[in-house]
């Protein structure tokens, strides 16, 4: 039984790899290190939360970079940083997500001097969330190798300074070696090392004393000597033209050590006359990160009361350090508790009470890059990080100075639904998706979302001159449109010539229009509530959740939520929905010989050079053709529509001619050797013949009830009775509402229902979109 007991203590006792990386190792060998692995050695904390958060975020397939008007408005996958391994996920949307790597590209560029990073956001945005679980990576990422920082610590040789002539150095060594590892515990070890020495236990050889400041290793190289030292050690490849030209690694060339290190190494090179000797005694090991020891992260909420000893020392220590030294005012050995995170985080949980004290005493630490301790300047080389309310910007407001040291990132209610949805999902299950029909649960985030957004844009209005053109679309605000642009998607019912009018700089206004977003409307908190509510009332129906009881939701179950939502974006969400599955039934019943009408306009275009009542054959397809009025109207109006009139197919065969004679054959097929099918003049021709016969391929079944019904008895005894031309476009129909959109077989009987019932065909046969393909003619 106890050998399983052993066993089992063995699984959690540190692997002898995991003690060796915390082993210290001579100056020799740590510059050995860096020789081979410079750029990841010789990294601040700056460059260190770059990498980190680099490595955990993971860039999409940007599927605008190839457009010249790109502003690489990147989607990124924040689940390895923020969701993954955490008790209390955050989901980060594009717009957020693309801030905060701007953010973080900042600061390896080093553009992190003298700033505190504040995260700005609304209650309920998820502000906490986001910093905890940002610190907890981060702490797992810098106790990893890869992504290890490094510290330096003095081991002072017994043997070596004990042949010292002073008389004194024997005392100051057995003081010494009385200093332990950590400065929090010092005096709890000397009492320890008083009772090994009691006991007759002989001293180690060496006396450690780690810096109080974590300064890094390669500070210890005199300042003056750094450029040279490097030029030396380093081969001439890409890391070390980075290291001597980047503004990055500055900091290598341009900080000094701590005062205590600065004093130890001028008492030493005093002493032992020698920088060679002096550096045989610095060695280097990772920097230990604990958040809940402060070492490394402090996290100060409001609450936690200002520590009253502002100055930490140790006065034996101090005493023989200035009898070795004989000058009390060589080396001060005192810091505060700054030093524990330099090189590190200090965050404020919300600038309030407490910690309102504690950002303005921030002021000065930031503007200088130092602290002051009595007559001591202590180096601080720190990320600062804060989060804060809005209305809480009072509390430092009346200081002048503090406005050009503080950059604020906005955290603001999700703005992208497809993030919003992800919530729902984490919090309530995946398999919510299957209570909805395709399309309802996103619209429901649409409606959310709707209450965050400013009803006006002035980039949008610049842009769009008539919104009334998309209102099959889209609301007259043009909310629905923006909701798409923050979420990386440019629609494809945007007409030619507004894509085309969507440049760089007017998408970036748009996107730029977020800052002022999402700190009103319905808070994460409620977006929660709100669908918890909405989901108990409808999620347990045999039916699946459509747009009707979404919008029955909040015009009639619950009126008092739909007061926050801007007026009419119901009704224009509907439209849209409407008009989106219309398309998508008869998308999926469409059916028809896609050779067949490659061969027919073929033969238009050969034949549009000819006259009424010519017999001719198309090169093309070696088709004989009877060019007549009636040969040109059948086409035509399938073309233009069944209501177009005699002069508008004479205009459209004039143009197209004109085009073909012109362009087409001479410019493209001729001198380009293009195939006729993909000239442009062929292709725009196309999309206008598919976008009528799928727009009129609902036609012969609307007034057939039997085609209702069949689909209603879709995959049940009864749809065996119906004939075979009903079963095979019932079918089909079905069977490309699953393939190409998603819908489960009860999903697309009951749209095919909805689109049926709710005459959506006759609803918009009138309403020809001003998007429809065939501009160009």
């Amino acid at each position: 039984m106890m050998d399983k007991i052993d066993e089992a203590l063995k699984r959690i006792i540190l692997t002898q790899e995991d003690l060796d990386r915390y082993e210290p190792q001579s100056y020799r060998d740590f510059l050995h290190k860096v020789s081979r692995q410079p750029t990841r050695i010789l990294r601040s904390i700056f460059q260190v939360f770059h990498d980190m958060v680099s490595t955990h975020i993971l860039p999409m397939e940007d599927d605008s970079k190839f457009d010249p008007e790109s502003i690489h408005y990147v989607g990124y996958d924040c689940s390895p940083l923020f969701v993954e391994d955490s008790d209390n996920p955050f989901f980060a949307d594009r717009l957020f997500a693309n801030r905060l790597v701007h953010l973080v590209d900042a600061l390896r560029r080093g553009a992190q001097q003298n700033k505190i990073y504040v995260f700005e956001g609304p209650p309920g945005s998820g502000k906490s969330t986001f910093l905890n679980n940002l610190l907890m990576k981060f702490e797992q990422y810098v106790n990893t190798e890869q992504g290890a920082m490094y510290e330096t610590v003095w081991r002072l040789d017994r043997e070596v300074l004990g042949h010292l002539s002073d008389p004194e150095a024997s005392k100051i060594l057995e003081e010494l070696s009385r200093f332990s590892n950590s400065f929090s515990q010092m005096y709890k070890d000397v009492q320890e090392e008083n009772r090994k020495s009691s006991e007759g236990l002989a001293p180690q050889g060496f006396v450690e004393v780690p810096c109080p400041s974590h300064d890094h290793p390669i500070l210890m190289i005199p300042k003056e000597s750094r450029r040279q030292v490097f030029d030396d050690l380093f081969k001439n490849d890409q890391s070390k033209w980075e290291l001597f030209t980047e503004k990055e690694y500055e900091w290598v060339f341009r900080h000094t050590p701590c005062t205590i290190c600065s004093s130890l190494y001028q008492a030493l090179l005093n002493v032992l006359k020698d920088p060679m000797e002096v550096l045989k005694m610095v060695y280097a090991r990772p920097y230990r990160f604990n958040r809940r020891l402060g070492e490394g992260i402090s996290v100060f909420t409001p609450g936690d009361k200002p520590i009253k000893q502002t100055i930490l020392t140790n006065e034996l220590l101090q005493r023989r350090i200035n009898d070795l030294l004989r000058d009390s005012n060589q080396v001060r050995y005192i810091f505060s508790r700054h030093a524990k995170t330099n090189n590190g985080i200090y965050a404020l949980m919300d600038v309030k009470s407490h910690n309102t004290e504690r950002m303005i005493e921030l002021h000065n630490i930031v503007s200088e890059g130092v602290h002051k301790l009595e007559d001591i300047e202590e180096n601080v080389n720190s990320l600062f990080l804060a989060l804060m309310n809005p209305e809480d910007k009072a509390n430092i407001g009346n200081i002048q100075s503090f406005s050009d040291r503080i950059e604020y990132i906005k955290v603001p209610y999700v703005l992208d639904l497809n993030t919003e949805v992800q919530i729902y999902r984490n919090i309530f299950g995946r398999s919510i998706d299957e209570h909805f029909l395709p399309r309802v649960l996103h619209n429901f985030a649409r409606v959310i979302i709707s209450t965050r957004m400013k009803q006006t844009s002035d980039a949008l209005t610049e842009w769009i001159d008539y919104p009334s053109k998309y209102n099959l679309y889209c609301d007259a605000h043009l909310q629905l449109l923006k909701m798409e642009i923050y979420t990386g998607n440019i629609p494809k019912w945007l007409t030619e010539d507004d894509h085309r009018r969507l440049t760089a700089k007017r998408r970036s206004r748009i996107i730029a229009e977020s800052e002022q977003e999402g700190d009103k409307g319905f808070s994460g908190r409620d977006s929660i509530r709100i669908f918890n509510l909405f989901f108990s009332t409808y999620g347990h129906r045999e039916r699946l959740i459509n747009m009707t009881v979404l919008k029955e939701f909040f015009t009639k179950t619950h009126k008092e939520l739909g007061k926050s939502i801007p007026p009419g974006f119901l009704d224009s969400l509907q439209r849209m929905y409407d008009y989106t599955v219309l398309q998508e039934v008869k998308e999926s019943l469409y059916s028809y010989n896609e050779e067949g009408i490659v061969r027919e306009l073929k033969n238009y275009l050969f034949a549009v050079n000819y006259e009424a009542g010519t017999d001719v054959v198309c090169s093309y397809t070696q088709d004989t053709l009877k060019v007549s009025e009636e040969f040109f109207k059948r086409i035509e109006l399938r073309l233009l529509g069944d209501e177009t009139t005699n002069e508008q197919r004479q205009q459209l065969r004039a143009d197209v001619q004109k085009q073909y004679a012109g362009t087409t054959l001479t410019q493209e097929v001729l001198a380009a050797g293009v195939p006729l099918e993909k000239t442009r003049l062929f292709k725009d021709l196309y999309q206008r013949y598919v976008y009528y016969l799928k727009d009129r391929v609902l036609d012969p079944f609307l007034e057939n009830e039997n085609f209702r019904r069949a689909i209603k008895d879709y995959a049940s005894e009864s749809f065996k009775t119906y004939d075979k031309k009903i079963r095979t476009d019932v079918a089909f129909l079905i069977d490309n509402l699953r393939r190409r959109y998603s819908y489960s077989q009860a999903g697309a009987k009951e749209m095919c229902m909805y689109v049926i019932d709710n005459n959506l065909a006759q609803t918009f046969a009138t309403k020809k979109p001003s998007a429809a393909p065939g501009k160009n003619v």
